[in-house]
């Protein structure tokens, strides 16, 4: 496989609320995005140089030569996406959160991976819906050069991203930046809707920052169980990772009545989790808890904190379906901290992190050979490295995976 280095603009862009407006309307929402796709963003890519380098889902990512293109094209593609969302119903509204950034990416059979390609990811986390974030670097080059202004909104901590990176707002109009309209808040879905917010890491130790959102997806899994639950999805919720947030703020953002945040403290074996939850209507704090335990009862704690956010929404249910559909995974810890691990390089579409995935997901699997979250996740991970043509994962790998395991794919590795 060739493999080269290369100096780019990196811009990459998704769908802001896209979980939610699959849960609406899927078939509409997915016709929509087809022709958004045709009509509009491949024709601005095509027309600055720009080359889209793959899709997932919701998600786009496109490489361009110069960082005055990738500005102009974005700025473009959401001034078009804008008016094309005019008039229709704030509910059925197709918006983007785009992140640009200039950096040395690694190019392997047309694909890119790297740094610069991570960063642009992160800022497009921290965009607004219609809006772009991008890197110091990309400010610095374009600056002046296009009829854009720029608000510093400084250093910013991304995840998985060791140093700060200095990051601006852009304003797709030269005069000064105006304070922005209030966004017009989502509608509630039909049915009590919980956005989990990531919980804050107080081990003291960066290194545990994996079993803090580990054990945040696993909440996410276990409330997802219940029928009755609108449960907003992890890449959605995760967006605010690292940030300050007004929980009213969230609500509106995403359109949901309760935010649940907390924090995982986790040491000499023993694991303590803090959680509270709260109308994001009212910002009226409805429940708060604390919940110690070994290690060893680490499954038992994720069950009670989804069973007491169930029973202060619902209490006429008691939270009957979360314990009714409770399960433990494994037996085994140590495989299930491997799992924890495997789980950020999981989401990844990058070929050394989905090889990274495997290599802990392996070792969980060896240690529990039923372990059915593990293989289904191995499972997905093989796929997406035959989908993006390795030829040392083939299909089989995959599929003789998903037939082991005695579950179905967790719902949070789906966008």
């Amino acid at each position: 496989m060739s493999q080269t280095r290369r100096l780019a603009a990196i811009l990459a862009a998704d769908v802001a609320g896209y979980s939610r407006l699959i849960e609406a309307d899927e078939e509409g929402t997915l016709a929509r995005l087809r022709v958004l796709r045709a009509e509009i963003l491949d024709p601005k890519i095509a027309e600055h140089r720009g080359r889209l380098v793959k899709t997932a889902g919701d998600g786009l990512l496109v490489e361009f030569a110069s960082v005055v293109d990738a500005l102009r094209c974005a700025a473009e593609m959401q001034a078009a996406t804008a008016e094309s969302n005019a008039g229709a119903p704030a509910d059925r509204r197709i918006e983007f959160r785009i992140g640009i950034n200039m950096g040395d990416i690694v190019v392997e059979d047309g694909d890119i991976f790297g740094d610069g390609v991570n960063v642009a990811a992160r800022l497009e986390g921290l965009a607004q819906p219609g809006g772009i974030c991008v890197s110091a670097r990309v400010q610095e080059d374009a600056a002046g050069r296009l009829d854009l202004v720029f608000e510093d909104i400084g250093n910013q901590a991304l995840k998985n991203i060791l140093r700060p990176v200095r990051v601006y707002r852009v304003v797709t109009a030269a005069r000064p930046a105006m304070p922005q309209a209030e966004p017009r808040p989502l509608p509630l879905p039909y049915k009590p809707s919980i956005a989990v917010l990531p919980f804050a890491n107080m081990s003291g130790d960066s290194e545990q920052e994996y079993f803090a959102d580990g054990m945040v997806e696993e909440i996410i899994t276990a409330l997802s169980r219940i029928r009755w639950l609108f449960v907003i999805a992890r890449n959605s919720s995760f967006t605010y990772k690292g940030q300050a947030v007004d929980v009213k703020q969230v609500g509106r953002e995403l359109g949901v009545r309760y935010v649940l945040e907390g924090s995982v403290r986790k040491g000499s074996g023993h694991v303590r989790i803090t959680a509270q939850l709260i109308d994001a209507t009212t910002a009226t704090h409805l429940w708060a808890d604390r919940f110690d335990g070994s290690l060893e009862d680490v499954f038992d704690l994720q069950d009670k904190v989804a069973s007491s956010v169930a029973g202060v929404i619902e209490p006429a249910l008691r939270a009957a379906e979360i314990q009714g559909s409770s399960h433990r995974p494994t037996q085994d810890l140590t495989a299930y901290d491997l799992y924890l691990r495997a789980l950020p390089e999981a989401a990844s579409f990058e070929k050394d992190r989905l090889r990274r995935a495997l290599e802990f997901l392996g070792q969980a699997i060896e240690r529990d050979l039923r372990y059915g979250p593990a293989l289904a996740l191995a499972a997905l991970c093989h796929h997406r490295l035959y989908g993006a043509g390795d030829v040392e994962m083939h299909r089989g790998s995959a599929v003789d995976l998903a037939r082991a395991a005695p579950c179905k794919l967790s719902p949070r590795i789906r966008k």
